[in-house]
């Protein structure tokens, strides 16, 4: 009986923290647009890191409750997921053209991040205050980066082809709401998403406690494949109408404010305690990292065949994770 309420409650978690981040970002895109922010600037900040949001509420709960191996396996698990799993379902429906830019800069520094996270974990084993500012303030540097790269574009009069790449959905899903519905929608969606974050490390510990299932499982598993949702929903909708010219950046993004903004702020919380099965995740993480640059380096395009052998390895993964 107490397991059915666990799942219950787990999947009630779920649905606040992604119909929570659905308002967190609507609301406060609209209050963005109303201020005259520029799209590409919303596209790339607000709504970037409302589809972490559901990750952020997961591993600080988790880090403020002391069950920090769920916050670095949720993390590193979306990640996982978010590349193999996002980006391979994606080129199922249409190939996944990557941009040059992306393969230089964005892509690197996604590695850069899940190997920075490696080592510091590593050393000490444990993610301590320092390191979670660390991550925070090259959180902050990226945040800028992407802002003045947007500024930049505009200034080269490049802003209409790419709003017609990535914007488009931005476009589509902001709408201008009167202010009093965005202060409900912000203050409602993180409410949503504080209380999501709660119910979904509760329960997810519950039953890993129910079937003598360690907490790095559950996160690598359940949690991380509930709190990647937002990413999966939004790509295949894309893929579905062929706009995927920007998919695999937007989750390269997202897998790095998952590292440098969660952690961050999880760390400089609470320090977050490193397992051994934890540098091991980073490491498989790493590898199929470099995999994907493979595929998208070799033709600039990651087509059906490439997502199916993504796919593939990340079953092989799921399979290995359940059995060590």
């Amino acid at each position: 009986m107490e397991l059915i309420k666990s799942v219950i409650i787990l999947v009630i978690g779920f649905v606040l923290l992604l119909k929570g981040a659905d308002y967190f970002v609507e609301g406060s895109s609209s209050v963005a647009r109303q201020l005259r922010i520029p799209s590409m600037i919303i596209g790339m900040t607000i709504v970037a890191m409302g589809t972490s949001l559901p990750e952020c509420a997961v591993s600080v709960t988790a880090s403020l409750t002391g069950n920090n191996t769920l916050a670095v396996s949720n993390v590193v698990g979306s990640n996982i997921f978010n590349l193999m799993v996002v980006c391979g379902a994606c080129a199922l429906f249409a190939p996944l053209t990557i941009e040059k830019d992306t393969l230089k800069k964005e892509f690197p520094l996604s590695i850069f991040c899940a190997a920075l996270l490696m080592v510091l974990g590593y050393i000490g084993m444990i993610l301590g205050h320092v390191d979670g500012f660390i991550f925070l303030i090259l959180f902050v540097c990226y945040l800028l980066w992407m802002i003045n790269s947007a500024k930049k574009a505009r200034a080269a009069h490049k802003e209409d082809k790419l709003m017609q790449e990535e914007g488009e959905f931005v476009d589509e899903e902001i709408k201008i709401l009167p202010m009093w519905k965005c202060v409900i929608f912000i203050v409602g969606g993180m409410i949503a998403i504080k209380f999501g974050g709660d119910f979904v490390v509760d329960s997810a510990s519950a039953i890993a406690l129910a079937f003598g299932f360690s907490q790095t499982l559950i996160g690598l598993t359940i949690v991380a494949m509930g709190t990647s949702l937002p990413e999966l929903m939004t790509s295949i909708v894309a893929a579905r109408k062929n706009e995927v010219d920007m998919a695999l950046g937007n989750v390269i993004g997202s897998n790095i404010f998952n590292i440098l903004l969660v952690l961050g702020v999880a760390g400089a919380i609470s320090p977050v305690v490193f397992l051994m099965d934890n540098i091991i995740d980073t490491v498989v993480l790493i590898m199929m990292s470099l995999v994907v640059l493979v595929f998208a380096w070799t033709s600039k395009v990651i087509n059906r065949k490439e997502g199916i052998a993504m796919l593939c390895m990340y079953a092989v993964y799921m399979v290995y994770i359940c059995i060590r």
